[in-house]
């Protein structure tokens, strides 16, 4: 789950959410040993609800604060930053408002420490949709064997590390699994957290035979790991007294803000946003662990909504039939075909087009019909967290080419659509359709055909720890990027020297980087 670069939401450059705050203003000085164990509470003990005057989250996770925050040099350091850099927390904070509630109430539920709700802030800057160059993903961070091993699906079309309610069971799951295995403690299990059990279990055991302390404090751990556990103790002590460094905090209702609707059946996404009366983009900010413009056909068959709106999709949902959430393409199969061909023409999986027509191989026949999912509306509508497709031009073609097109017994608009590389809303816009109009055998149809097709790139806006030896040209080379865009991004000076473990923000294209 360690990471070192992040996608970056927001354009912040402080918002890095890595591990630990690297920046220069905190040095890597060794940690210094304490002369006394740092005792740490098991399982919490089971709490009395919290007090009905409470209406703030924050405030909540003050009054449930009990790891000990101890007098060290790198604590103390950390704290530092954050009372210097006051508008990290501040907007950070925003950023937590839809899921903080959930996360705390999860914790409180299984007697953990309530100090675990602030490990996003580190991992991710509490964004979702944080990935980094290591393959760790998500607002937890997971990599892909952990998230496997504690039960998070991955696929073409849903990564469960970027959905919030179910990565953060998986989170607490395997903070459980790793408090179980240093032997109850919970520094240990978040330094685990950060690095793995054997490390941790291994420093343990080379302190032991040479007769040396075996607190966290006095562990020969992975510089990352010895900072990671103080910065989480410093944010902790920040946090808790935030009215007195003079740092402000969004406020967060304690009540629920989002609910999890158990949807039943695929669904694309523009409808469904459309049920709730929301617009796509707020449905995706809510579900980022779905990669595509629909749900998956085969599960997890729920959508993350905000509480206000979840009746209301609720009910229109109930009202619209399950054939009826998905658009659906009729695919003649053609001699030469094959299901792999097929399912990459039309951007979705063989595994999707087996599933939405009860296939148990990959076996087709020419002149035959498949049934394939497609997105109702074009996809230049949606913005999908992992794969936006930005324009490599500032500008798009304009000039188009109007073709007559007769329609043929079997024709679809949606069919007719991917011929001519159009939408069916705008077929139907052209052509005076409605939603109810059947298209007729030897029906003249206007089409508007673009004479250039725009080309697209995978654009991703990413962070960049600076290591030793580092040069912005070097750095530039690397990205596939100019010295001048970098400069833009960062606010930098030409002269400006740059710092080890500094963090600056890139506009990459994925498909150029350079190995």
């Amino acid at each position: 789950m360690r990471v070192s670069l992040y996608v970056v939401v927001g354009g912040f450059a402080l918002l890095t959410g890595c591990q630990t705050l690297d920046n220069h203003g905190v040095n890597q000085t060794e940690v210094e040993a304490v002369t006394t164990e740092n005792t740490v509470p098991e399982y919490y003990l089971a709490t009395e609800a919290p007090s009905a005057q409470i209406t703030d989250v924050w405030e909540r996770i003050r009054q449930g604060m009990q790891l000990p925050v101890p007098d060290q040099k790198l604590v103390n350091q950390y704290r530092d930053w954050y009372i210097k850099n006051p508008q990290h927390l501040e907007i950070i904070s925003e950023r937590a408002a839809p899921y903080m509630y959930l996360i705390v109430e999860e914790l409180e539920k299984r007697h953990l420490p309530i100090e675990i709700a602030l490990l996003p802030i580190i991992e991710s800057a509490f964004d979702p949709s944080a990935s980094s160059a290591s393959a760790a993903s998500g607002l937890w961070q997971f990599t892909t064997p952990m998230a496997s091993h504690f039960g998070l699906e991955m696929n073409w079309w849903y990564d469960g590390r970027r959905d919030v309610p179910a990565s953060t069971t998986a989170a607490l799951d395997m903070l459980e699994y790793l408090y179980d295995k240093t032997n109850n403690n919970w520094l240990y299990a978040i330094a685990a957290y950060n690095s793995g059990e054997s490390r941790v279990l291994n420093a343990i055991k080379r302190n032991e035979k040479k007769g040396l302390k075996t607190d966290f404090w006095s562990l020969d751990l992975p510089s990352e790991t010895e900072r990671y556990v103080p910065q989480l103790l410093a944010l902790a002590e920040v946090i808790k007294h935030a009215d007195e460094y003079g740092i402000t905090l969004a406020p967060i209702s304690n009540n629920p803000s989002i609910e999890v609707v158990d949807i039943d059946s695929q669904i694309d996404l523009a409808m469904a946003a459309g049920l709730a009366n929301m617009t796509t983009l707020e449905l995706q900010k809510l579900n980022p662990g779905y990669n595509r413009w629909a749900t998956s056909p085969l599960g997890p068959h729920t959508l993350v909504l905000p509480i206000d709106k979840s009746e209301e999709f609720k009910k229109a949902l109930a009202e619209t039939e399950t054939e009826d959430r998905i658009s659906w393409l009729r695919y003649t199969i053609k001699s030469g075909d094959s299901i792999g061909k097929i399912a990459k023409q039309h951007h979705t999986t063989i595994n999707a087009i087996r599933a939405a027509n009860g296939m148990k191989n990959n076996t087709i026949v020419a002149g035959k019909h498949l049934i394939i999912p497609v997105d109702a509306q074009d996809k230049q509508l949606y913005a999908l967290s992992t794969q936006q497709q930005l324009p490599k031009k500032s500008h798009a073609a304009t000039e188009s080419t109007k073709i007559a097109y007769q329609v043929k017994s079997g024709d679809t608009l949606s069919e007719i659509a991917q011929a001519h590389k159009v939408t069916v809303k705008q077929l139907s816009v052209w052509n005076k359709l409605g939603k109810s109009d059947k298209l007729q055998n030897g029906q003249k149809l206007v089409i508007l055909a673009p004479k250039n097709l725009e080309q697209t790139a995978q654009i991703r806006t990413v962070s960049y720890k600076v290591k030793s030896g580092d040069s912005l040209a070097r750095i530039a080379s690397k990205f596939n990027v100019t010295v001048a865009e970098l400069l833009e991004w960062n606010s930098l000076a030409q002269s400006q020297y740059l710092q080890p473990g500094q963090v600056i923000k890139l506009v990459v294209d994925e498909s150029k980087l350079n190995a």
